[in-house]
């Protein structure tokens, strides 16, 4: 049956209306009414129909092949857009037919049905891109911490950029390709969407240079963000905080601000731990004779302390050196045999990673006390465990100062102070 013969069976029942007495305007009004029904459920059940028919024998042919990106199209829905177009093409063929005796009503909602093609071509290529986005993840890691997203959403938006022209074209009959036109869009679409262009600029950057990653610990003081990075789109990059929080940075701030990205501690082979002890400076002193039989007791410096007293022993000897009074020659304080038992323990330490950079320094004296600080890696990078490896080091070496006749620096309580107050005369 051709479209001839509807539009002859339509002119038919119009007649028949005419013949039972019904009046012209309304035998083809009601013929129309009564043809558009029928034709609409004809096509609604027929996209019933196809589209369980096509997707079922989409998952069926995927389930069969052993690549994964025809399931991913499952997913997608790529296989129900698809199955629309049948369905569109019954309704375009059927238009004219239905309100052939309205010409002006068939030209409107046969511009709606281009209409309608165009947002059903947006939505088949965004399909495509979803189905595309997540086989390459499965496919390899290497795309596992790119922004995969954001490249998504700037191919979408040019899709729907140019939907909008085709739709303007249709709706209008205006062409969008002259000159003024693009001219005039192009500055809506600038000023529109201006963010989400510095979005896409930054992205590519971050991608390219390898700025950030999923998954990488980030802290950016600005925005409040100290977490992982679970999201990297077009116009923000999402970060999960150490509390469970998210802070929503634009993506644009990765390449025009500073950030701290901890990749680096979190792929090499240990995570600094860099702290100061505050040594009372009034509590150094020269250690005598009894003083260093005395530290001798510590097994870690024993053999330190021989080997030193020995050297220092000799230069002194050589040189005659008048040893009533400390100072003169050479000798040994108490803060030095400290910082070598601080370096001896770092070194005995399982948890500290010896391949790594180690170092007990000394820092100029400051109104608090004399900066020990405590410098190496610790070999295990997780943060609970890398606190609780610092914290047990402090608390040693904390606990260790009163044995070498140290004392640390601390800014007196209210208590130090009330033993500063003067005793009130008895009466």
């Amino acid at each position: 049956m051709n479209r001839e013969d509807l539009i002859h069976y339509s002119e038919w029942f119009r007649n028949f209306l005419v013949d039972q007495g019904v009046t012209e305007f309304w035998a083809t009004l009601l013929n129309t009414a009564i043809i558009a029904v029928v034709g609409f459920v004809l096509i609604l059940l027929l996209d019933i129909l196809v589209r369980k028919i096509i997707v079922q024998l989409f998952k069926a042919f995927s389930n069969k092949t052993k690549t994964s990106f025809d399931d991913f199209l499952v997913q997608s829905n790529f296989p129900k857009y698809i199955a629309h177009i049948v369905p569109w093409s019954v309704l375009w063929i059927i238009i004219p037919i239905v309100f052939n005796d309205y010409p002006k009503t068939a030209n409107f909602f046969a511009t709606l049905a281009k209409v309608y093609l165009v947002i059903l071509g947006v939505y088949i290529i965004r399909s495509i891109l979803r189905s595309i986005k997540r086989y390459l993840r499965q496919k390899s890691d290497k795309f596992n911490d790119k922004p995969l997203e954001s490249y998504q959403q700037v191919l979408m938006m040019f899709a729907w950029g140019a939907a909008i022209f085709f739709a303007i074209n249709v709706l209008t009959g205006y062409s969008v390709m002259s000159l003024a036109t693009l001219g005039a869009a192009s500055a809506v679409i600038l000023l529109i969407f201006k963010d989400t262009i510095l979005g896409f600029v930054a992205s590519i950057q971050v991608s390219v240079n390898d700025i950030v990653r999923l998954g990488d610990w980030i802290t950016f003081s600005k925005f409040g963000a100290d977490g992982y990075v679970t999201e990297i789109n077009l116009a923000t990059v999402r970060v999960q905080n150490f509390d469970n929080t998210f802070t929503t940075i634009p993506t644009y701030s990765l390449i025009a601000d500073s950030f701290q990205n901890w990749r680096g501690m979190q792929e090499s082979d240990g995570r600094r731990i860099k702290r100061s002890l505050f040594i009372k400076q009034n509590s150094v002193k020269f250690l005598t004779e009894e003083d260093v039989e005395s530290l001798k007791n510590i097994g870690l410096i024993k053999p330190y302390l021989e080997h030193r007293e020995k050297d220092i022993k000799q230069f002194n000897k050589r040189n005659e050196v008048d040893k009533s009074m400390l100072i003169n020659g050479r000798n040994q304080t108490n803060l030095g045999v400290f910082r070598k038992y601080a370096d001896a323990f770092l070194h005995e330490n399982p948890a500290i990673n010896k391949e790594m950079f180690l170092m007990v320094r000394h820092l100029a004296p400051t109104e608090n006390g004399i900066p020990i600080e405590i410098f190496c890696f610790s070999k295990d990078k997780r943060w609970e465990n890398y606190e609780h490896i610092q914290a047990d080091i402090f608390d040693h070496l904390i606990a260790s100062i009163p044995y070498f006749g140290l004392e640390l620096f601390e800014n007196p309580s209210g208590k130090d102070l009330d033993k500063l107050k003067p005793i009130p005369p008895q009466s």
